[in-house]
């Protein structure tokens, strides 16, 4: 499943803001960075989620300040992985670093993973899962037996449910005082509805794969960019330096082309000062 995930998936176009919104939600932090999740624990926790019982919790340290304590989290992650059978490299060296564009792209994967699991939806695991009690370490599994019990309980009560509540509008449309002539009335008019929606859902998709084409065509710029200015002998270039600032800009503020211009007025100034002196 996470081989299929590729680079141009749309799991990596999520932005930053859904991402924290979507690990505050499920884990009741209050994220405000993505790289105040460098250290691993939030992926642990969030596979401990979607895979009850799987992840140890207890050697997971959400305290971790340090690379190495932060790679002990990853290595815990790592092995959930290989458990798992999931076949995804964890580049720990550049995670540990906090740099956004890298722990971002990780993120993205892994909500992409996590929702492809349980197919997005809270089931009842996830509704009842106690993020702040499995944080402890004084916190227990939840028994899965007993989970999957009254899982089965609640999907025959919905299901029963549905049933009835489908019976009930049945009978108000075809009501006894309904003439046929009236059906036929009324089956015109939806069809001409069904009609005008699935004309607007063609249009709503084929807008949506323009869009779509556009942004994968100015993300694989941006991934291109950020390639050229990782090669070690332009990385400490000043104008490489500038581009990277406003790559990697913590928010997207409109400081960091102001930061770069200065960073990059600042070095050109001092190579003149120099080629000067020497002249």
């Amino acid at each position: 499943m996470a081989s299929n995930i590729g680079m141009m998936d749309s799991a990596y176009f999520v932005g930053r803001n859904e991402i924290l919104t979507w690990i505050n939600n499920r884990l009741q932090l209050n994220l405000s960075r993505i790289e105040e999740a460098a250290s691993g624990a939030v992926q642990c926790q969030m596979m401990d989620m979607t895979y009850p019982g799987v992840v140890p919790m207890h050697k997971v340290n959400f305290d971790a300040k340090t690379e190495y304590d932060m790679i002990q989290n990853y290595k815990v992650l790592q092995d959930v992985f290989n458990k798992l059978k999931i076949e995804k490299h964890i580049e720990v060296n550049r995670l540990v670093k906090g740099r956004p564009l890298d722990n971002l792209e990780f993120l993205q994967w892994l909500k992409r993973y996590c929702d492809s699991v349980n197919g997005g939806i809270m089931n009842e695991y996830i509704m009842n899962y106690n993020p702040v009690e499995r944080r402890s370490k004084g916190g227990k599994d939840r028994n899965s037996k007993g989970s999957q019990k009254t899982t089965k309980s609640l999907q025959a009560n919905n299901m029963h449910n549905s049933a009835s509540g489908d019976t009930v509008d049945l009978n108000k449309m075809s009501g006894p005082k309904q003439g046929r002539g009236s059906a036929v009335a009324g089956g015109a008019t939806y069809s001409e509805e069904i009609q005008a929606l699935s004309k607007e859902v063609t249009n709503l998709k084929l807008s949506v794969d323009h869009l779509e084409k556009e942004r994968d065509f100015y993300f694989a710029k941006l991934r291109d960019i950020e390639i050229l200015c990782q090669i070690p002998e332009m990385e400490d270039l000043p104008m490489t330096v500038a581009i990277k600032k406003i790559l990697y800009a913590a928010d997207a503020k409109e400081s960091a082309l102001e930061e770069a211009q200065e960073y990059l007025s600042e070095a050109i100034n001092t190579v003149e000062t120099e080629v000067e002196s020497e002249a």
